[in-house]
């Protein structure tokens, strides 16, 4: 019976490049896919500067387009706000090119891939075993890089304390004329959605367009009849070819552990995307980093691994979180003082948010200071 070392469920951003770590140091790795790769992920492409950076290895041959300036608009207002970087805010991808990228690099380094494997249960012990469609897998680690549902974390006996947004994106393609107009900048519209905002990505040949709702509305939303409002405030009147596709994104991360009868949560299965603006594949990318090298220092200690992870995130990624958490809240549901701020500081604030994209700063966990400071700079 052959036993790896790890297995991690998913070929995600998150369980890709844990993969891609763990195959620097030896440690016997398989990823188990449930489908062939590479396969279309929902999602909205946008890879921002932080996630890009913290990829070890060029991907600009899966990058479609790169935008160096990012318009903000605020809906049934004149506010927009533009902020332009000497390198690139966000990088246009798709997924399946993405990912699939990031788990060649892992195989090149001796990681196994099991494609067309679902994970079906776990029988849990000092040696896990995975049922899997295709037969049984043994290892004595796992890492859930499941996405948002995450069957593994349910197996494992997690339940569920993450809040939970819903989003609709499409892949459109549109008249030559509107393409060339809308291809310009990436452009996001805040409340274009009640709570939440709108988006429009250009990618090579197409747009990823989409809304999504950022907190718990008191009531229920039609996210198709804003999409719908949302493409005529873009002014699309014809679409040649659309797609659509509607998901969840988790914007709060757990509350009770990350770790349990050996099973690491990275991504959105340990609800660690943006809760400003729910992009997930930077700390998708960084949690599946910090995961591998907890098992790796922690020597495939079990205990010492999960100590290791849960000292990484609380350093690193859970501070920043629970702080854009409170901001959120206060962003989507606080309008008159958040437009007030846009209106009479735009440029700090954008200049903010885009240096969080940039990687350069983390959202603030004394964010009232904050915001006196850089108004109080602004002013003065």
């Amino acid at each position: 019976m052959k036993v790896f070392d790890v297995a991690i469920i998913g070929s995600g951003p998150a369980g890709a490049s844990a993969a891609f770590e763990l195959s620097k140091s030896g440690i016997t790795t398989v990823i188990i896919e449930k489908e062939i790769l590479p396969r279309y992920k929902t999602c909205g492409g946008g890879l921002v500067h932080r996630g890009r950076n913290n990829i070890p290895f060029d991907v600009s041959s899966v990058v479609e387009k790169e935008f160096y300036e990012v318009d903000t608009y605020f809906s049934n207002t004149n506010i927009k706000l533009t902020t332009k970087r000497d390198q690139p805010i966000i990088s246009m991808i798709m997924r399946d090119a993405f990912d699939n990228l990031i788990v060649e690099k892992a195989k090149e380094n001796g990681v196994i891939l099991l494609q067309n494997h679902k994970v079906t249960n776990i029988t849990f012990g000092d040696i896990q075993t995975l049922h899997t469609s295709e037969g049984d897998i043994h290892a004595k680690f796992i890492i859930a890089g499941d996405g948002a549902l995450s069957p593994i974390a349910k197996m494992a006996g997690w339940e569920e304390t993450r809040t939970v947004i819903p989003a609709l994106e499409y892949e459109i393609e549109v008249p030559q004329a509107d393409f060339e107009r809308l291809s310009k900048n990436v452009r996001f519209d805040v409340d274009a959605i009640p709570y939440g905002y709108g988006w429009c990505f250009p990618k090579k040949n197409h747009l990823s367009v989409g809304v999504c709702i950022l907190t718990k509305a008191n009531q229920k939303i039609d996210l198709k009849k804003y999409y719908a409002e949302y493409l005529k405030t873009l002014g699309i009147t014809e679409i040649v070819k659309e797609d659509a596709h509607g998901f969840v994104i988790p914007v709060s991360p757990r509350t009770d552990t990350f770790v349990r009868k050996n099973v690491f949560l990275i991504g959105d299965s340990a609800g660690l995307a943006d809760p400003v603006l729910a992009e997930g594949i930077s700390n998708a990318i960084l949690s599946g980093i910090l995961a591998a090298q907890s098992i790796i220092e922690g020597k495939l200690d079990s205990v010492r691994s999960s100590e290791l992870y849960h000292e990484k995130l609380e350093n690193g990624i859970l501070p920043e979180i629970k702080a854009g958490v409170t901001l959120a809240k206060i962003f989507y549901s606080k309008k008159i003082l958040r437009n007030f701020i846009a209106k009479n500081y735009g440029s700090v604030l954008a200049n903010a948010m885009t240096d969080i994209f940039m990687g350069a700063r983390t959202y603030p966990k004394d964010y009232k200071k904050a915001i006196r400071e850089k108004i109080k700079g602004a002013i003065f």
